[in-house]
């Protein structure tokens, strides 16, 4: 399981340091792609495989999950973490998610969410704000 928020830096050829308490779980080569709220997500081999068969059964006669699909899938990179515990994030995905210099890698149970130092203080600060309001609203999902 993925868990926990770490902070790396990213450098100028697009290389990240992957936090070493992610990397078993995440395998030797994981997948990396557009996320919501602009993040990237990562998910390992299986985790990937098990998205993928769900990506399958959404109607594609519907234009929405035809555009979402073409936007997850058209991004979606094989990573392979080097020697070093580093991975490189292509250009259009560091555009994505405004990846600059500081990054926060967070551990999201199946999958990792890489994040700009901007956006995810954003992110974190409003879901802070507003936590017990969302904690009210999970009643809905069953929590």
């Amino acid at each position: 399981m993925l868990l926990g928020e770490h902070k790396h830096n990213i450098d100028a050829k697009g290389r990240l340091i992957m936090p070493s308490k992610f990397r078993s779980d995440l395998g030797e080569k994981f997948i990396l792609t557009r996320g919501l709220d602009g993040c990237l997500f990562g998910y390992p081999q299986d985790s990937w495989s098990a998205l993928e068969e769900k990506l399958k059964q959404l109607p594609l006669a519907k234009k929405e999950a035809r555009a979402f699909t073409r936007f997850f899938y058209s991004a979606a990179v094989e990573c392979e973490i080097d020697k070093q515990g580093r991975i490189n994030i292509p250009p259009t995905l560091r555009e994505h998610a405004k990846l600059e210099k500081v990054c926060h890698v967070v551990g999201v149970s199946e999958r990792i969410e890489i994040w700009g130092e901007t956006r995810w203080n954003q992110v974190s600060q409003e879901a802070e704000e507003t936590f017990d309001s969302i904690a009210e609203d999970m009643i809905d999902f069953g929590f």
